[in-house]
């Protein structure tokens, strides 16, 4: 009973609609739907119950007939994105390859939707049904991998810190694109001018020793990280996956969403 009494109250525990009153003329989904194209063009503080409101061409004060609070609207905004993910494949096979599909679904869901990243540095860890359906889907990727429970849920909190950097990363990369500090050959040209004055002996050796390699695919970069920080985070040596050792490594589609987990 106290159990009861002290578990937090969120938008999903609660009915859509009340027992009693008109019939409502929007649904939570709707509005949900709303907000999250007005964050995809204007950002995450320009979401406002009033700004919402007048997307959808009503007034404020009707709104709270479906979201208690800008703070329960953003948690429907952020358990939507996570229903973006595909989650239709059961888990079985290699679960390396599994999870890294999963990451990189939760990677490109952060691309398309900048915000989120920020959004869940501000909320906490409030889990919605869609999140919660993410979780455990992961952890039923994770079942015939070795390690813990309370590793496996380590893991899949790294595996979103992850998706988030080099989702952020990805999109910095987009916007300074016209310029030459958003040239990775002009980086490299940079960094190896530098190294070779001198001053920093271990990079020069370090670059030299790495035979001045193209610059790296970002997405390609990010599979081999998780390829080798998942397996040894589970008490494993590195894995670099049968596809990999036969030079079809980045074989994973385009797709993904999620992970509370912060950068």
């Amino acid at each position: 009973m106290a159990d009861r009494e002290t578990r937090p109250t969120t938008v999903w525990s609660r009915p859509e609609r009340g027992a009693r009153g008109p019939a409502p003329e929007r649904s939570r989904a709707q509005i949900t739907t709303a907000a999250l194209a007005l964050a995809d063009a204007e950002g995450l503080a320009a979401v406002s119950m009033r700004a919402l409101a007048q997307r959808l061409g009503t007034g404020p004060a009707s709104l709270y007939r479906y979201v208690g609070s800008r703070d329960e609207l953003l948690d429907l905004m952020a358990d939507a994105v996570a229903g973006e993910l595909d989650l239709s494949a059961a888990p079985g096979g290699d679960w390396l390859d599994g999870l890294v599909g999963l990451a990189r679904q939760s990677k490109a869901a952060h691309v398309r939707h900048p915000w989120l990243a920020d959004l869940n540095d501000r909320r906490g860890e409030v889990l919605g049904p869609h999140a919660i359906d993410y979780l455990d889907h992961a952890l039923g990727i994770l079942s015939p991998a070795p390690g813990t429970a309370g590793q496996k849920l380590e893991v899949i909190g790294l595996l979103g810190g992850l998706a988030v950097l080099f989702a952020r990363r990805e999109s910095a990369a987009t916007s300074s694109a016209a310029t030459s500090a958003g040239d990775p050959a002009a980086r490299a040209a940079h960094l190896a001018a530098v190294a070779a004055e001198g001053r920093h002996p271990h990079l020069l050796a370090a670059l030299t020793a790495a035979d001045a390699p193209p610059p790296a695919d970002r997405d390609a970069q990010f599979v081999r990280l998780l390829r080798r920080l998942l397996p040894a985070m589970l008490g494993q040596g590195e894995q670099s996956g049968q596809g990999e050792r036969s030079g079809q490594g980045e074989r994973f589609g385009q797709g993904e969403r999620f992970g509370q987990g912060k950068s």
